[in-house]
């Protein structure tokens, strides 16, 4: 086959990295891409967002499937635009994307359902948001209702500071994706990743993930992309996984189709594992980054031909096919580092040369997945992301992974880069 991926991070990197491997597979095209996909297939130069020249791209690359990384064009509607030229497109639906989308829709669709998350409160209005905020209990979680590039979620330890994180959202911190606010009640527990390949009826679990979302050592200072990540996630015991199935997928899932827009790609749900069990804290309508970057290197099969029946309405009743294509029971334990540039999430400097990617990649076990990354003038690799590198290893435990990743770290050169040096703590303690 002929694959079109969209973007150009370490989730799509990774995504081109493992897809390549299939042997069902010819040529990985990607657009944008970065410096690493460029080695795995050819690059253009659109824009994940640009809606009609990457229509024009797929009328002149006409790919077999084409699988849509980022959330931006999956909320613009790229995926209905592509189907519609009757293309075979990994990724949901304008409507479906609202899950990731609109915090405000996604926890309506889950009142809806009956689908167990935190109680919550949407707001347009400063005043009514602080009211309600004096209902409630500290810490306090406030959301952005739209897109915000990862960085749309604050937990206020006090009322002062979510008295004024109201305030500077609905004034417009985030544009548009904070013109409306989501204030809900902070849930106790540990958080994890599930990774959900579905046409809208079947599905696919992928091992459970857990992502680090703040920037600092010990889950300290502000939220942001993400720092690092691991698979399997022992918190996500195989009795949690039966209720996430059962409580959770398959109620969104039916529910998503009777109300006539039916989930079909990855789904993404973030839980927090509770006294009382698993809930939803969000849902996104892609895979999570940096959760991808170790599922697909931990991966033992061929990832191809989930994503294709996703496609192509194929999962439903063969579910325990594609499961045995993927060789889940082979999955390898991994760790992911994520590289960033000195002063992520807030402003930082663009352009610095980072060396040390071969000797890196050379290592027992590891894979250095780019993500904020471009060539200069001289042909050599430069920093310009927030997130730069994604280190990824994978072992024989999870300890010997995330040893191997801070090997892989410690051969870059790159002094303008930081990373976190707790991945995996939380399954190692």
């Amino acid at each position: 086959m002929n694959i079109l991926l969209i973007g150009s991070g370490g989730r799509e990197h990774a995504l081109a990295w493992k897809i390549d491997q299939s042997p069902l597979v010819d040529v990985v095209h990607s657009t944008p891409g970065n410096p690493g996909m460029d080695v795995i297939g050819p690059c253009f130069d659109i824009a994940a967002d640009d809606i009609d020249n990457l229509v024009k791209l797929t009328l002149q690359v006409e790919p077999d499937l084409i699988v849509i990384g980022p959330e931006a064009p999956l909320a613009l509607g790229l995926a209905d635009v592509l189907r519609a030229r009757g293309f075979d497109v990994f990724g949901p639906s304008k409507k479906a994307a609202q899950l990731e989308a609109s915090k405000a829709f996604s926890k309506g669709r889950m009142k809806a359902y009956g689908v167990p998350t935190a109680a919550y409160g949407e707001f347009t209005s400063p005043e009514l948001a602080k009211a309600f905020l004096r209902t409630m209990e500290a810490p306090y979680v406030l959301k952005a209702d739209g897109l915000a590039a990862g960085k749309g979620v604050v937990i206020a330890e006090t009322l002062e500071q979510a008295d004024t994180e109201v305030d500077e959202m609905l004034s417009g911190k985030h544009g548009d994706a904070s013109a409306t606010l989501v204030i809900e009640e902070f849930m106790h527990g540990e958080e994890a990743s599930i990774f959900v390949i579905t046409d809208g009826v079947g599905a696919v679990y992928l091992p459970a993930a857990q992502d680090h979302k703040r920037v600092g050592d010990g889950d300290t200072g502000p939220n942001t992309g993400g720092m690092g990540a691991y698979a399997p996630a022992p918190v996500v015991t195989p009795a949690i996984m039966d209720r996430i199935k059962a409580e959770i997928v398959q109620p969104m899932l039916k529910g998503m189709a009777a109300d006539g827009m039916p989930y079909q790609g990855v789904l993404y749900v973030g839980v927090m594992v509770t006294e009382e069990g698993p809930k939803v804290v969000e849902f996104n309508a892609r895979f999570g980054d940096p959760e991808c970057q170790a599922l697909m290197k931990g991966l033992a099969g061929d990832i191809v031909p989930a994503i294709l029946a996703s496609a192509t309405n194929g999962l439903a009743g063969n579910e325990e096919a594609f499961e045995s294509l993927l060789e889940l029971e082979r999955f390898e334990p991994t760790a992911t580092v994520v590289l960033a540039n000195k002063g992520y999430p807030d402003s930082y400097s663009k352009g610095s040369v980072i060396n040390g990617l071969t000797d890196a990649n050379n290592l027992p076990g590891v894979t250095v997945f780019q993500a904020g990354t471009d060539r200069d003038s001289e042909n050599a690799i430069v920093a310009v992301g927030g997130r730069v590198l994604n280190v990824t290893a994978s072992g024989d435990t999870l300890k010997e992974a995330i040893d191997r990743a801070y090997a892989g770290v410690d051969r870059i050169d790159w002094p303008e880069g930081f990373c976190r040096r707790d991945i995996g703590w939380r399954a190692l303690k």
